[in-house]
């Protein structure tokens, strides 16, 4: 694919505008750091690589599949052969990967806290903080991400702590991705990723202060009871999904943050194309694609993120 970065210098100045009363110089030069890298970088789109699936997941279950990349030489390597806009990891893999990424100057994202299956808190998720910012300045990082549960009794001092990762982060020049995966026994049972939920989750992040926010996918339906009642989407077309994303955007003030979404569980390669084309359709910013791109053969995997990533930017 040509290069389309003369093209779209507007639309970056346009995003990087959205953030200038809250930016730093250095948050700013970070943020256009991960926008402008990569084999889209530069036209206002973003896959991002994550491999935090190691404790998320389970090691097993993350790299079996592709047991390559149990080694996160070979999945910093992976990051720079697909063209990524940045390379997401917890502390050690980043420090394993470090000489290759920085060879190719990769922007990263330390994910500094993770779920750990061995605790058993399926109902009320309540994940464990590992490393902190003074780990990704060492690290030459331009951000760092964390997971929040809203919807688990936990929530308030899961915000807390991610109040305090953003100012600190802040202080160092570094932006934050915030993972946002509404759970627990606030919510309808199995309606965690329905699209109100999916949207307040966006409205939680934007408000906190985060640069980027990750969710999952919308479903339709309500995950609220107090909405259910209300039927706030009832008139609206939510059967589609573009259209979905679309009110889920609305909750990024109206489309002025950036959100992304997951690739979530491993799927065929059509069903994945199919979701891209809605992320572009219905104006979100991108993809953060983990298993379904390193559990491939990597001569499979690489063209079918050259392939998503061309149905991004249409």
């Amino acid at each position: 694919m040509p290069s389309t970065k003369p093209k779209h210098k507007a639309r970056i100045e346009e995003i990087i505008s959205w953030y200038r009363s809250t930016n730093t110089p250095a948050q700013q030069k970070n943020l256009l750091r991960i926008l402008n890298h990569g084999r889209i970088g530069g036209t206002g789109k973003l896959m991002i690589l994550p491999i935090d699936q190691i404790l998320e997941h389970g090691p097993g279950r993350a790299f079996e599949p592709n047991p390559i990349m149990y080694d996160p030489l070979e999945q910093a390597q992976f990051a720079v052969d697909g063209g990524f806009n940045a390379f997401a990891a917890p502390l050690g893999s980043l420090e394993r990967g470090f000489e290759v990424l920085a060879r190719h100057n990769v922007p990263t994202i330390l994910k500094v806290n993770s779920h750990n299956l061995m605790i058993p808190d399926e109902k009320n998720p309540r994940p464990s903080i590992h490393s902190w910012v003074g780990d990704a300045v060492r690290l030459g990082c331009e951000a760092v991400g964390f997971t929040l549960y809203p919807g688990s009794i936990y929530s308030n001092q899961i915000e807390q702590q991610a109040k305090e990762l953003i100012a600190d982060a802040r202080k160092a020049g570094l932006i934050t991705v915030l993972w946002i995966y509404p759970r627990g026994e606030g919510l309808i049972k199995g309606q965690e990723r329905a699209v109100d939920i999916i949207a307040y989750a966006v409205a939680l992040g934007a408000s906190l202060g985060a640069h980027i926010i990750k969710v999952k996918l919308p479903l339709e339906g309500y995950g609220l009871e107090s909405n259910k009642k209300l039927g706030i989407y009832d008139n609206l077309n939510t059967k589609i999904l573009k259209n979905r994303i679309a009110l889920v955007m609305k909750a990024a003030y109206n489309g002025h943050r950036i959100v992304i979404h997951s690739g979530g569980d491993f799927t065929n390669a059509e069903t994945l194309e199919e979701e891209v084309r809605a992320i572009r359709e219905g104006g979100a910013f991108g993809t953060i694609m983990g298993r379904n791109a390193f559990q491939r053969p990597n001569v499979e995997a690489l063209g079918l993120v050259s392939d998503l990533q061309d149905i991004l930017v249409g």
